[in-house]
C-alpha cells in the first residue's frame, strides 16, 4: 500500500523518534493510554462513555433551542496539537444540532489578499450571528503557535498579535459574544501513534499534511510556543480550558461539559450534565509540554 508523503511518518518513527516514545508505542496494550503521566491507565469504558455522551447531547440540543430563542451568540474555539482530536470533538459537539444554527469554521492558509490585511480581519466574517453557535477548528491562534514554529511570521508580527489578541476578544465579549477557548493536549507517544494509524488508513490519510510531517521533530518548539501562548492569552474575559486528550472519550465529554456548565439555558439539568473531571479539564495549570 502506498503511504502518504512516501511513508515519512513511519520513517520518523523508526529512525528519528526518541527511544522512549518508540518503546511506549511498540509495547502498547489494547485500551492502554500511552502518556505515562495521564491520570487514568485505560480508556474510559465504552458503556459509561456512551451514557455520558447521550446525556450531554440532550443538553446541547436544549442549549441550541434556548440561544435561538434568546438570540445569543456563542463561539467555541478548538485548538491543540496535531492529532489531538479537534475535529472529532467538534463532531460530537455538533452532531445533533440544527445546521441552520451551528457552523464549523476551518479556514485554509490566508490568500495573498488576506495576508495583507489586519490579522484578525478574515475571522470576523465567520463570527456567530444572533441565535448561532460557531465552532472554530483552529483560529486566530495560528499566529501564536504554528506560524511562529515554522517561521511563517516574524517575531515582531507575533508580538504585535500578542498585544492585540486579549483586547480583540474582550471587544467581542463586550458586544455579547460568549467565547469558549479549549486547548486539547496530548503526549508525544499518543500523537505519533495516531499519525501512524492515519498513515495506514486510506479513510484517514486526508487528515495528514506536510505540516504534520515537518512538525514531528519540532515537539519542543511547539511546547514552548503553546505554553507561552496559553499563558499570555488567558484572561478573565476569555479564559482557556485545557483538556488532557490522550483518551478521546474523556476529552470529548469533558470538553462539552466545560462549555455547558458555564452557560444558563432553558431546561438545563445539572445532574444529567455532570461536572468536568478536574483530572482531565482545567485551566492553564493543566498544560504540560
Amino acid at each position: 500500500m502506498e503511504l502518504p508523503f512516501d511513508g515519512a511518518i513511519s520513517r520518523y518513527y523508526h529512525e528519528e523518534a526518541p527511544d522512549e516514545v518508540r518503546k511506549i508505542i511498540a509495547g502498547k496494550k489494547k485500551k492502554a493510554i500511552l502518556d505515562p503521566t495521564f491520570p487514568y491507565q485505560k480508556r474510559w469504558d465504552r458503556r459509561a462513555y456512551d451514557d455520558a455522551m447521550a446525556s450531554v447531547q440532550i443538553q446541547i440540543a436544549r442549549l441550541q433551542a434556548s440561544i435561538k430563542a434568546r438570540g445569543e451568540r456563542i463561539a467555541v474555539i478548538l485548538e491543540g496539537r496535531d492529532a489531538a482530536g479537534k475535529g472529532g470533538t467538534i463532531a460530537r459537539f455538533s452532531q445533533n444540532l440544527n445546521p441552520r444554527g451551528a457552523r464549523v469554521v476551518a479556514l485554509t492558509k490566508p490568500t495573498e489578499t488576506e495576508a495583507a490585511q489586519w490579522y484578525f480581519q478574515r475571522y470576523i466574517a465567520h463570527l456567530p450571528a444572533g441565535g448561532e453557535i460557531v465552532f472554530f477548528d483552529r483560529s486566530w491562534y495560528n499566529r501564536g503557535v504554528v506560524e511562529h514554529v515554522f517561521g511563517f511570521c516574524t517575531p515582531e508580527q507575533r508580538e504585535a498579535w500578542f498585544g492585540q489578541v486579549n483586547d480583540f476578544e474582550q471587544m467581542l465579549v463586550r458586544d455579547g459574544i460568549r467565547i469558549f477557548k479549549i486547548w486539547l493536549n496530548i503526549g508525544r507517544a499518543t500523537q505519533l501513534d495516531r499519525f501512524l494509524a492515519r498513515e495506514k488508513d486510506p479513510l484517514k490519510q486526508w487528515k495528514l499534511s506536510s505540516i504534520d510531517v515537518k512538525g514531528l521533530p519540532k515537539w519542543d518548539a511547539y511546547s514552548a510556543a503553546i505554553g507561552e501562548t496559553i499563558s499570555r492569552s488567558h484572561s478573565a474575559t476569555a479564559p482557556w480550558t485545557v483538556i488532557r486528550a490522550d483518551d478521546k472519550r474523556r476529552a470529548r465529554v469533558n470538553a462539552i461539559r466545560s462549555v455547558l456548565t458555564r452557560l444558563d439555558y432553558d431546561l438545563k439539568e445539572d445532574a444529567a450534565l455532570g461536572e468536568p473531571d478536574p483530572l482531565i479539564a482545567g485551566g492553564p495549570d493543566m498544560w504540560h509540554g
